[in-house]
């Protein structure tokens, strides 16, 4: 297939199969934008004589540039080729310098631009010249940089298509790059400009330190002259050559700086999105734009509901789920945050509309925190709580205060007090409190019977309909939060004492922290015990030796050695509702796929260690640390007086009994969502069996109200493939911000990472001192840790704790002190430090690193 199109006869859907340059081109000059005049050729001709190699063979890339380079030219293309360059010749006059530019389907995503992955040719004069330089544009879609980057974004070889622009060169006095929206800040309407003299491939290959302007509204934010000691020229007859010509001063006046980013807002206009772009500046002072992208690295904005500069935190980082969560998912937090929010008295009138302060993108959630950045009560509340949960917000939202656009706007404290008072009244918390001071396994008693009344309460008869079991899901997420959240005035009073029994004893509470070791009537911790339990009680011999696929088979076949059939199986009975990322009831369960537990197992039982190294001894030696500690801080109350040494032994021994159940409403949420997942699974099945789905999991790429819509037919295939596949994207994305502003703005990448003479520093999570080699893991399921390594990691959930129980220390790059992660690793006795930016970037699995946390540093060795 041959096309040689002037880009001004170029229709859209025609290129729908072309890389993003040459559309772009096409869409810019029908806009009336300044872009070189050009035309485009695709082929097929380079699938043609790289057909048979094998996608996944050694020297893919190498074999396939070789055949293109050697191969002839087929004679039609070389034909069109000639005969274009022949026109354009007479138009313009002689042979016309021309870049030759690549530009394939798989370059220029929506969700991955890779700018540079194939070869660009510049000036070049002749139709041989010109021939060639698109056979060598061919070439390159197999350059290692090429496959390499197909491979990491999934992106099947075979299916990729090529298109080779061919623009007539515009003689750059100076050129450069621009973004729409600044790319480290994420702030939009922000242009940041790269200006070099010379061609542009001096800027874009980083040959040269360019000329930088930042731009908003009209206004030069800043002006940063580069050294600009090397510009790229056109050479007579064809090429191009470097020259060292150092430039003193700015090589754009103002008017051109601001001429451009007025430029730069049309284009953003034109696609609706901020842009990637090139440009030039010729010998006349005219601007060309020479090329258009998406910028895919900035994070998508959250949905608005309020007018004005919002501030959004991450509930997925907050929760130690970095991936996307399901639209069913999102669905299910929507209803439970708008029972939660009326239980305030800010209820939307229908729950299923979600609390009014959730906001979604990027498939995850978000909280709107405008309201406490600007009100007092917010402004003092805030900062402490966040310092628990994720410490590294705490500066930003200090950094949001003193921003006069956040300005304070709410001073009286009584709304939010009588919405606390409402709230606790609800969940009867003073009567709580009082309960696990005076009658402490009551409190205990009532605090678990919770889980027997969910497990009533999740029945739903087989009889029933699809109808009534979304009937019934709806009205269990909008009624649980109550039930579970009533535990928390009991935890919560375990703490309050811990904090007493520091103030009446001088003890500092970093002194303390071994009294949180080994807690008791805590799930987590429990599960994690059973599960190495667990392995002390199973026959060896399969796991062993036995990959792990090969033993979830065995036992969904039963065919496992009858005491691991029989203790797994009870084990799941009774945990099987957990698992990675199990806030999202859309994801599955252990007890769908048990692999994560049977690779856990397996691990285990090829450990040979010392009695004493294993979990329940070193638990119990931790239990035995904590009443030693309060006894040290019993004493050091006495000395301040004898009552004082009698309220914080009995404070600190009420800490022990309910602090644990910190993890306990989590633990009861999970158990819920899974019960509602349990049942949607039988409407996909019905939706399955009515030509709606393609399978039962289907489901969970549609929302609440999309079920029950789809109960009266239709067929939604197609709708759940493309969700899948825009999942399956969004999964890829590694960075998620902790805060964002409705502008883009992440506030934190303003702020330099903290770091000084080799050591990282974050959040004190769990003191003691261990040096060791490091293990970066980004996903558990299938992690293999071997004893005593340092698990350094994005965040967790309980999903991961298995990993801690073989882990000498944790580096975890969110949280606080009381963060999951957190907790967990002070009562194993663990070394932890969090909220360590980019932890899992700047430490590497091999590393020797060394663990300080009581001082919240992480030394590279």
């Amino acid at each position: 297939m041959t096309m040689a199109l002037r880009f001004s006869e170029i229709d859209a859907g025609s290129l729908a199969e072309v890389g993003g340059k040459a559309a772009n081109l096409g869409e810019l000059t029908r806009a009336g934008l300044p872009v070189p005049p050009g035309w485009v050729l695709t082929t097929e001709a380079y699938r043609q004589v790289a057909q048979g190699l094998d996608p996944s063979g050694d020297g893919l890339a190498e074999r396939a540039r070789r055949h293109l380079l050697e191969a002839p030219v087929p004679a039609a293309v070389h034909e069109a080729i000639v005969k274009s360059y022949t026109e354009l010749g007479a138009e313009l006059g002689g042979d016309v310098p021309v870049a030759v530019r690549s530009s394939a389907t798989a370059e220029d995503l929506p969700y991955a631009s890779f700018a540079g992955q194939q070869d660009t040719y510049l000036n070049v004069i002749g139709s041989e010249a010109v021939v060639d330089a698109v056979r060598r544009c061919w070439a390159s879609l197999w350059t290692d940089r090429a496959v390499a980057y197909r491979e990491a974004n999934g992106i099947d070889h075979a299916a990729v298509r090529l298109a080779v622009v061919v623009q007539v060169m515009v003689d750059a006095r100076v050129a450069g790059v621009m973004f729409t929206a600044n790319p480290v800040t994420g702030r939009r309407r922000e242009a940041v400009i790269d200006a070099s003299p010379g061609l542009g491939e001096a800027v874009v290959s980083g040959a040269v330190n360019p000329d930088r302007f930042v731009v908003d509204g009209g206004r030069i934010l800043e002006r940063h002259a580069g050294d600009k000691r090397l510009s790229i020229r056109s050479v007579p007859g064809g090429g191009t050559e470097r020259v060292e010509t150092p430039y003193e001063g700015l090589c754009l006046t103002d008017d051109q700086v601001r001429a451009l980013a007025e430029l730069g807002a049309r284009v953003e206009d034109h696609y609706g999105a901020p842009q990637d772009t090139e440009w030039a500046l010729d010998e006349h002072g005219e601007l060309w734009l020479t090329q258009a992208r998406p910028i895919t690295t900035l994070y998508p904005l959250p949905e608005r509901t309020r007018p004005g500069l919002r501030v959004y935190f991450s509930v997925n980082v907050a929760q130690g789920v970095m991936g996307p969560i399901t639209p069913m998912g999102r669905s299910a937090i929507r209803v439970i945050s708008g029972g939660a929010a009326g239980m305030f008295g800010y209820g939307p009138a229908d729950p299923r509309d979600g609390a009014p302060f959730l906001s979604v993108s990027g498939q995850r959630l978000w909280f709107d925190l405008t309201t406490a950045v600007r009100s007092r009560v917010g402004r003092a509340l805030a900062p402490r709580m966040l310092t628990l949960g994720e410490a590294r917000a705490v500066p930003v939202f200090e950094q949001l205060i003193g921003d006069p656009r956040l300005s304070l706007v709410q001073t009286s404290r009584r709304p939010a007090l009588r919405a606390l008072l409402r709230f606790a009244r609800r969940i009867h918390a003073p009567s709580r409190a009082l309960l696990a001071l005076t009658r402490p396994a009551k409190a205990l008693e009532y605090a678990t019977g919770i889980g027997d009344r969910l497990d009533r309460r999740l029945q739903v008869p087989d009889s029933a309909t699809p109808a009534q079991r979304i009937d019934h899901a709806e009205r269990v997420l909008t009624h649980t939060f109550a039930t579970i959240v009533s535990v928390m005035p009991m935890a919560v009073a375990g703490y309050g004492l811990f904090a007493l029994a520091s103030k009446l004893s001088g003890v500092p509470l970093s002194d303390m922290q071994d009294i949180l070791r080994s807690l008791p009537n805590n799930p987590t911790t429990e599960m994690d015990l059973e599960l190495w339990d667990l392995a002390t009680r199973i026959e060896a011999e399969p796991f062993r030796e036995q990959p792990v696929a090969e033993l979830v088979r065995r036992y969904r076949a039963g065919e496992l050695p009858p005491v691991a059939q029989r203790e797994i199986a009870a084990f799941l009975r009774t945990y099987g509702h957990r698992g990675v990322a199990e806030i999202d009831l859309g994801v599955p369960r252990w007890s769908d796929e048990p692999a994560h537990i049977l690779g856990v197992l397996a691990n285990y039982l090829r450990m040979d260690g010392a009695a004493d190294l294993a979990p329940p001894a070193l638990f119990a030696k931790g239990a035995q640390e904590a009443r030693a500690a309060i006894d040290r801080v019993a004493a050091a109350a006495r000395r301040r007086g004898r009552w004082r040494a009698a309220v914080v032994r009995f404070g600190l021994r009420r800490t022990r009994q309910f602090a644990g159940l910190r993890e306990l409403p989590k633990f009861y949420v999970v158990k819920t969502l899974a019960g509602v997942r349990r049942s949607m699974l039988k409407v996909g099945e019905h939706l399955v069996e009515s030509g709606v789905l393609g399978s039962a999991p289907d489901v969970f790429f549609l929302g609440m109200e999309e079920v029950r819509a789809a109960l009266g037919g239709g067929d939604l295939r197609q709708v759940v493939a493309e969700r899948r596949a825009a999942y399956e994207q969004e999964s890829r994305r590694r960075h998620v911000p902790r805060v964002l502003l409705s502008d883009g703005t992440e506030p934190e990448a303003l702020a330099s990472a903290d770091s000084a003479a080799g050591a990282l520093t974050g959040t004190p999570a769990s003191a003691g001192t261990i040096k060791g080699v490091a293990r970066v893991v980004l996903d558990p399921i299938g992690a293999h840790l071997e004893p005593g390594e340092i698990l350094v990691c994005p965040s967790t959930d309980p999903g991961w704790t298995p990993l801690f129980l073989t882990a000498g220390g944790l580096v975890m790059e969110m949280g606080g002190a009381m963060s999951h992660g957190a907790v967990v690793a002070r009562e194993y006795g663990i070394p932890a430090v969090v909220g360590v930016a980019d932890a899992t970037h700047r430490i590497t699995t091999g590393q020797e690193i060394e663990v300080n946390g009581a001082a919240g540093t992480v030394t590279l060795m």
